[in-house]
């Protein structure tokens, strides 16, 4: 079978969750990577392929639709502990941990002292810099992770009970009561986003009031969907049934020319998720 003869074949399955498809290939040089592509593009997951003399059996587990925090209803405890959400963890999937790394390389993490993360969930994205310049460096800086779920706050608080780190259960809208102070860094990854926050708005709000002069920023833009516990690229767009890009670049282009205004350097990196980081030029 031809690439095109595949993907016509898969457009016109029609499988239940869980339900797996197997497809025999006769090719000892098979490109495994455009498998797992198929899979993520028609909502599967490629399971452990099995060799054969002369062929390799590939095999796809369909996905549960239903089974995904985007489609649980909008409230605090939408990302809580019992959520679908909560037991995410992007930090474990390369293309995200890779990019996330190089946004804090770009920003230069080890001179930022002020760390605010707004979304911090369970405080994933704190460990990771914790990884990254070790447990002396880390205790030196001061961390605080806002969240509007109160269980997900409390979970991080037992999790990293860390002196230089504060969680505190908020919610983004209401930044104007929390008494914040102005940071050297703030992390936003998959929350800006969300329907019930006014983007631009509250972007110019969290860099005119709690951004040091000379601040760096790392936002994150989920261009993926999360199904079964599975990232699947490409975000969903209303009335599409395919990735539809337009109102997650036109976010990423309306920060970048604001910042860039400001006089800050502004890249634009990642797959599954965009991230833009931006360091103020001096």
């Amino acid at each position: 079978m031809t690439s095109s003869e595949i993907l016509k074949y898969f457009a016109s399955l029609h499988v239940e969750p869980n339900e797996t498809v197997e497809i025999e290939i006769y090719d000892e040089d098979i490109d495994y990577k455009a498998f797992v592509d198929l899979a993520q593009i028609f909502l599967m997951k490629m399971l452990t392929p099995t060799c054969r003399e002369g062929s390799v059996l590939l095999r796809f587990k369909k996905l549960n639709e239903e089974s995904s925090f985007h489609k649980a209803k909008i409230s605090s405890e939408k990302y809580g502990v019992n959520s679908e959400f909560f037991n995410i963890d992007k930090t474990k999937q390369f293309s995200f941990l890779y990019y996330y790394q190089e946004a804090l390389k770009f920003i230069n993490i080890k001179d930022k002292q002020n760390i605010l993360n707004l979304g911090v969930n369970k405080g994933d994205e704190f460990k990771v810099i914790k990884d990254m310049i070790g447990d002396d460096e880390f205790k030196s800086k001061q961390f605080l992770g806002l969240d509007y779920s109160e269980s997900a706050i409390k979970y991080a608080k037992n999790d990293m009970p860390d002196k230089n780190i504060e969680f505190l259960s908020q919610d983004i809208n209401e930044l104007n009561k929390s008494n914040l102070d102005r940071f050297d860094l703030i992390i936003s990854i998959g929350t800006l986003q969300s329907s019930n926050i006014n983007f631009n708005e509250k972007f110019m709000e969290i860099y005119q009031n709690y951004l040091e002069k000379n601040g760096a920023i790392i936002l994150g833009f989920p261009n993926c969907r999360w199904i079964d516990s599975e990232m699947i690229y490409g975000a969903k767009a209303p009335n599409y049934s395919f990735n539809e890009m337009s109102l997650v670049l036109k976010d990423i282009h309306f920060c970048k020319k604001y910042l860039q205004q400001k006089k800050y350097r502004v890249v634009i990196t990642g797959k599954d998720y965009l991230f833009l980081s931006a360091r103020k030029i001096i």
